[in-house]
């Protein structure tokens, strides 16, 4: 089971953090700091796991990580698990992330955390892993996509726009397949070509 999945930069900086297993906040800080101190002193030639920090479990737990340019991915996990596996498994969350975001970088973690944070719950929730096929994964987060733009559309539209622009489909009404006929209610005509009439002095 995954215990945590930490994010950080070349600082020290969190950028994503999730627990999996209840610890207050200043235990989280402390967590962070140590796994940091773990992971940063050492050299990119060594292997990408060792033992967890005393904070987060000890021996009993693993620390499975990967660093990318400024951003070391650090997920913890108990003995139930793969290195290797998990070490795929942040490859396929990383790659999934560079797919979605199109190169992906530390201030897309920064600025669209909401989103991140979506991507990662359709790899791992509770702990669990859900998903490893990065298609799957992208054709999801598209889906969400869609659904946001969609109802934010129906959000700003004003209520009277839907009377106004009414999107004919009939046969009858559309020229070729790619034309659209709108409608516009008499009322609305009539309310815009009325001309005013100034009272005479």
């Amino acid at each position: 089971m995954i215990k945590a999945i930490l994010i950080f930069n070349n600082h020290g900086k969190p950028r994503l953090i999730r627990f999996y297993q209840y610890f207050t906040e200043d235990m989280q800080q402390q967590i962070i700091r140590e796994t940091f101190h773990l992971v940063s002193k050492r050299d990119d030639n060594v292997c990408n796991f060792l033992e967890g920090g005393s904070l987060i479990g000890g021996s009993d737990y693993k620390l499975i990580y990967r660093h990318y340019a400024t951003l070391y991915f650090v997920f913890c996990v108990d003995s139930s698990e793969s290195e290797l596996g998990i070490l795929d498994l942040i490859q396929v969350f990383v790659e999934t992330l560079d797919k979605c975001f199109e190169n992906v970088c530390e201030l897309d973690l920064i600025f669209h955390m909401d989103k991140v944070h979506y991507i990662l719950q359709e790899v791992v929730m509770g702990g669990m892993v859900l998903e490893t096929n990065m298609n799957e994964i992208v054709a999801q987060v598209e889906l969400q996509n869609r659904m946001e733009k969609s109802e934010a559309i129906q959000n700003l539209s004003p209520p009277y726009l839907c009377h106004l622009l009414h999107i004919a489909t009939s046969s009858r009404s559309l020229r070729s397949s790619s034309s659209i006929h709108l409608n516009v209610p008499p009322a609305g005509l009539s309310t815009i070509l009325t001309p005013t009439r100034h009272p005479q002095l």
